[in-house]
């Protein structure tokens, strides 16, 4: 008989991607950018669960947040201002087995894509959302964005901003559906891998407002968190963030806060005298949209080639013999 024989075989790792793998441009944003540790804090998550770049896509809308996809080895979507979100909804309902990541800024998301933020918590598809949030529009240079502070000086707002900034967090948080919201700091890697990590693994619309420091526009925006830890609470659970010794000797402003808790996660995104960082909520139990409309069967060979031939009917060709009217 002809075969392999079993006790002959070898048997061979699959292949092993590394950090390089999910790298693909060099990264142009400025020094001292927070966009690059969100990039380098990503390319590690997907490393570590291995994701198959031909099965993982970035998707973003404009500004400099949206140029995520360029610096990622896997397939990736730059859109356009405020779009982000259908654009990545086509693509996961289109195509349920891929992994989506959207990226996007304050004004690309709270902005001219305000109405696509609410209707895609609604509807929480499966897929993680990071918004890099610098309080400014960056990429067409300092204007005032919805999260920029009162008082805050931009080319747009040369007096200062004159109304009170909006608070990413308890919109999302007051929105039918909502499954998974959290808040964190690009200035800590730690804690900004473990937070991306949670979101990716849960099933729903995961919602991070990343805190991202702008070297240009926004250089002092939060250098009194970065100088006095103790304005920041950190929120630990054991269905949430677990802290390590090192982050808990450093940050020893904690409270022990249940995912589970929307009312409590509402209270604690209207802070307004320290800045929490963490997961505020979360509920798997939440229904999908790409589930609910989910078919029972596809559709046969034959229905589909029926289907193109009915369309190919309604249109002819006119050979040289043929006459009209």
């Amino acid at each position: 008989m002809f075969g392999l024989n079993n006790q002959c075989s070898l048997s061979v790792d699959e292949e092993y991607l590394t950090l390089e793998d999910y790298q693909g441009r060099v990264a142009r944003w400025c020094p001292g950018c927070g966009d690059n540790g969100i990039l380098i804090a990503t390319q590690k998550l997907c490393r570590d669960e291995q994701l198959p770049p031909e099965k993982t896509v970035f998707v973003s809308g404009i500004g400099c947040a949206a140029r995520f996809p360029h610096y990622m080895g896997t397939y990736g979507f730059h859109g356009l201002h405020g779009r982000a979100l259908p654009t990545a909804q086509g693509v996961k309902i289109r195509r349920p087995d891929l992994r989506v990541f959207v990226n996007m800024g304050d004004g690309d998301c709270c902005s001219i894509g305000t109405a696509h933020w609410i209707h895609a918590i609604r509807m929480n598809m499966d897929m993680v959302v990071m918004m890099h949030d610098n309080n400014i529009y960056g990429l067409t240079k300092k204007q005032a964005s919805p999260t920029t502070p009162i008082g805050f000086k931009t080319n747009t707002t040369p007096r200062g901003a004159y109304l009170k900034a909006m608070n990413p967090l308890t919109v999302t948080l007051g929105v039918t559906n909502v499954s998974f919201v959290a808040q964190v700091a690009e200035w800590i890697p730690e804690l900004l891998y473990d937070v991306i990590k949670q979101a990716f693994h849960h099933k729903g619309f995961s919602f991070i407002r990343i805190l991202q420091r702008c070297p240009h526009f926004t250089p002092d925006l939060y250098s009194s968190l970065l100088s006095d830890p103790g304005k920041l609470l950190l929120l630990r659970h054991e269905n949430g963030i677990q802290l390590s010794d090192t982050m808990g000797k450093i940050y020893k402003n904690q409270e022990e806060h249940n995912p589970a808790d929307l009312n409590r996660a509402r209270e604690i995104a209207e802070m307004t005298d320290q800045v929490p960082l963490g997961i505020l909520y979360r509920d798997e139990n939440v229904a999908r949209y790409e589930q609910a409309i989910k078919t029972e069967r596809k559709p046969s060979t034959e229905l589909r080639r029926k289907v193109l031939e009915t369309a190919f009917d309604n249109f002819g060709i006119l050979t040289n013999n043929a006459t009209t009217a």
